[in-house]
């Protein structure tokens, strides 16, 4: 068993997350079509190819870069508003890593929550708003939660997992009050939100990973 993920750790996590989001593209398009216009599948394939390319295009060995490349990586894509989000995300986790060479629970918390500042500044979504929001944030919450009860990053992540996947399922009882989805009004209630669901799927992704690597 080893103790929070160094770079190599980090990189295999963040890949199992995206291989996680690209096996769930198709359920994603399906959600997609029934409130939006059925791209977020789409879109969320090429920000999790943005995300590997932007961990294969580093240089060093340095956490910190690597985040960086891929928050770059993720911003550029052509896909509406998932490339500003999730590169967002990514950015706010990169700045607040500083030189960290490994990351364990607590920090792993801190910088997810600081990515989760960064995604708001863009988004103003709240909890229950139908919006990728309503996973991300209570993952955040677990992430921080497990933090203080000094859990290790699998099972950490693991919580992060569940409770995004909580709160994607929640969304079916919301009525949308961002993008297309909100043109519907009621007729949005019933549906689970494809943003949230995507979220839940990269932690799931992380959780999975993370825990392949404890048990090696």
């Amino acid at each position: 068993m080893t103790t929070g993920l160094d770079y190599d750790g980090l990189a295999s996590v963040f890949r199992a997350a995206a291989a996680n989001v690209r096996s769930g593209v198709d359920r994603l398009c399906e959600l997609d079509c029934a409130t939006g216009d059925g791209d977020h599948g789409v879109a969320m394939g090429r920000a999790m190819d943005a995300l590997e390319k932007g961990i294969d295009q580093c240089s060093t060995t340095s956490i910190q870069t690597m985040l960086e490349g891929v928050a770059e990586s993720v911003e550029s894509i052509d896909a509406g508003s998932t490339g500003p989000l999730m590169g967002s995300l990514m950015e706010g986790i990169a700045e607040s890593v500083g030189d960290a060479t490994r990351i364990d629970t607590r920090l792993l918390a801190t910088i997810f929550e600081a990515g989760l500042d960064e995604l708001l500044v863009i988004s103003k979504a709240k909890v229950g708003d139908k919006t990728m929001v309503d996973a991300l944030i209570p993952a955040v919450e677990a992430l921080k939660v497990a933090a203080a009860g000094g859990e290790s990053v699998a099972d950490a992540l693991a919580k992060a997992a569940d409770a995004a996947e909580a709160g994607a399922e929640k969304t079916k009882q919301f009525q949308a009050r961002f993008g297309r989805a909100r043109n519907l009004g009621e007729r949005s209630i019933g549906h689970q939100d494809p943003g949230a669901t995507s979220m839940a799927m990269f932690f799931r992704g992380m959780a999975e990973g993370a825990a392949s690597r404890e048990n090696s």
